[in-house]
């Protein structure tokens, strides 16, 4: 192989050491301690045996495995035919999500409101690549649950442990998004957006969710909203009966879809309704193919490798093994 294939080409200088490998077994062979006998003529007409023709192999595998640990010791690697592009595209995403107990509802049965948008949003995030997303929470007040990162990972841990009652009962729509806006504020990404996931009307927190808007209008954040839930009557968790099984109970929770859509409409961006968990992922994937993607980093092309020094040094340690193997049983020498 050309000295371009192997990344650490210099290790291959050590591959000199062969020659002098095999002339020391050589030595080591020819020096060995042998059992004199007084009458050697009776065992020279018996002739050679078919084991001493072999007698060479163990050194040989000796040897050979220090040379395929050079090569796998020098790295080679193997150019892939298509080029990484280092102008990496992405979009600064603050998701404000619904933690209030109407959440709670099983609308979506088997599963309620809550778990179905934080297996959707598991499952958007992790087929993210570039973007920085962050996410704050709410109900009766909003809090910044993780930062704009892309640290994915960590983030779906925390999409993970959201739970209803933690935080005061209502929905403040209006707190949440103006949070959402407070962390992209100095975003220097070329697309920034809210996401804003609630299943109700605003009922709760300091600011108006139309003046949240208005400010979002502002910094031109665009802000797009989904309303999760069927609406009406929906079956709402009311304890458990004495099997110890769920009990259900029809309540109205209110929701308020011209609100959503305002909000959408004055800052640019798109309102959606879910009723499922298929239409909640397609409300956030066309929340995306809507965006015009910004630059975070510059760069040009790359190549990308892959290693094959695994393929070489697993093959030096099964010649030791094999070495080692023949020198126990087959070829084993006396003394």
């Amino acid at each position: 192989m050309p000295s371009g294939d192997f990344h650490s080409p210099l290790a291959l200088w050590l591959l000199c050491a062969l020659p002098l490998l095999a002339l020391l077994a050589v030595l080591e062979r020819r020096r060995r301690v042998v059992v004199r006998f007084s009458a050697t003529a009776v065992l020279g007409k018996q002739g050679r045996g078919l084991r001493t023709y072999f007698l060479w192999l163990p050194a040989a595998c000796r040897v050979a495995a220090f040379g395929f640990a050079v090569l796998a010791l020098a790295r080679p690697q193997e150019r892939d035919a298509r080029q990484r592009d280092l102008s990496v595209e992405g979009i600064d995403i603050m998701i404000a999500l619904d933690l209030s107990t109407s959440m709670e509802a099983a609308d979506f049965r088997p599963q309620n409101r809550l778990h179905v948008a934080k297996e959707v949003l598991s499952e958007f995030i992790a087929g993210r690549t570039n973007d920085r997303i962050g996410l704050v929470v709410f109900s009766g007040a909003a809090y910044t649950q993780a930062p704009l990162t892309l640290d994915y990972g960590v983030l779906k841990e925390i999409i993970k442990q959201l739970r209803t009652r933690v935080l005061e009962d209502g929905t403040a729509i209006g707190d949440a998004l103006a949070t959402s806006l407070n962390r992209l504020r100095d975003s220097e990404a070329k697309s920034r957006i809210v996401v804003l996931i609630t299943d109700g009307d605003n009922n709760a927190g300091k600011i108006s969710p139309l003046d949240a808007a208005a400010m979002a209008k502002s910094l031109k954040i665009p802000v797009y909203t989904i309303l999760v839930g069927k609406g009406g009557k929906v079956p709402f968790p009311a304890g458990q009966d004495i099997f110890g099984n769920t009990a259900w109970r029809e309540v109205e929770i209110p929701i308020n879809t011209d609100l959503l859509k305002d909000m959408a409409a004055q800052t640019g961006g798109e309102f959606y309704r879910a009723t499922d968990s298929n239409s909640l992922k397609e409300g956030l994937q066309s929340v995306l193919d809507s965006l015009e993607r910004s630059k975070l980093l510059e760069g040009g092309a790359t190549a990308t490798y892959r290693e094959n020094f695994h393929f070489y040094l697993w093959l030096a340690f099964g010649l030791l093994a094999f070495e080692l193997l023949l020198r126990s049983t087959l070829l084993r020498v006396f003394p």
